[in-house]
Order: C-alpha cells, then structure tokens, then sequence
C-alpha cells in the first residue's frame, strides 16, 4: 500500500486506498475480512502514511511481533528461505527507526570510492584513509 500510495502521489493519481482495498475484494486471493479491515484503516484516516501507524493494525502487529521474530529466527536457523517475511520484519524495524545502520554503507563507499560520508555529531561531508588507517594497526 505504500509503493502504490507514493506512486499515486509522484504521478498525481489521488487513489483512494481505501476504496481499492474494496475494489481487490472481489475474485483477490487476499481474505475479504482482511481487505475490509484496510479499508477501514483508509476511511478512518485517508492520509495515513502506512497500515503500521493505524491504531488497529499498529497494537496488533506489537502483538504479535515477539512470535513474527521466532518464526523468522527459526527459519534462518533451519536453513529455511522466508524472504517475503524476513524482508517484511526488516521493513518493520527500519519504519519504526529515527535512525537506520547506513553508516556501514557509508563507510564502504567512502572506503573503495572515497565518496564521503556525514556524521551524526557534526555538519558536513568527511572523507577518511581507511586503507592507511588500517595498515597503521595492523603494523602495530
């Protein structure tokens, strides 16, 4: 809902979620009951940025997380591909994040393209020599 919601605001659509959560009802694989209580979500706020901050959805995904986590846990651990729910955990944890680990991407691409990097503690771009920085330690 949120790819076709930033898509429907880029190109100007105005798509009414809630009203294509009614139209996918009928021959959608998805269960009606689930559909309706989207649906629901839009008409209570047509604006909602996503179903993780509707009320409803939001305390029913808080509990349900702790399970969600074991069942992805247990899959990686029995060598079982889950793509579409471990992708949909990670998804989750980001959402609800001020701040996400890009710093590592960051420094990979400042380290192999010296394309600089910004800090959290201070304004501006910064470039390090990685490289020397790590063969200093190594040679101590």
């Amino acid at each position: 809902m949120n790819i076709i919601k930033a898509k429907s605001a880029e190109k100007g659509w105005g798509l009414n979620l809630g009203e294509l959560a009614r139209i996918w009802k009928g021959g959608c694989i998805i269960r009606a009951i689930f559909l309706d209580r989207i649906k629901k979500a839009y008409d209570r706020n047509p604006g909602l940025a996503s179903l993780l901050v509707d009320p409803e959805f939001a305390q029913e995904i808080m509990d349900r997380q702790a399970a969600w986590r074991r069942v992805v846990c247990l899959a990686i651990n029995n060598g079982v591909s889950t793509p579409g729910m471990s992708a949909s955990l990670a998804y989750f944890d980001s959402y609800r994040r001020d701040r996400l680990p890009a710093n590592l991407v960051q420094a990979q691409r400042d380290y192999f393209g010296a394309h600089t990097y910004e800090r959290v503690d201070m304004p501006g771009s910064f470039h390090t020599e990685w490289f020397k920085i790590a063969r200093n330690i190594s040679n101590n």
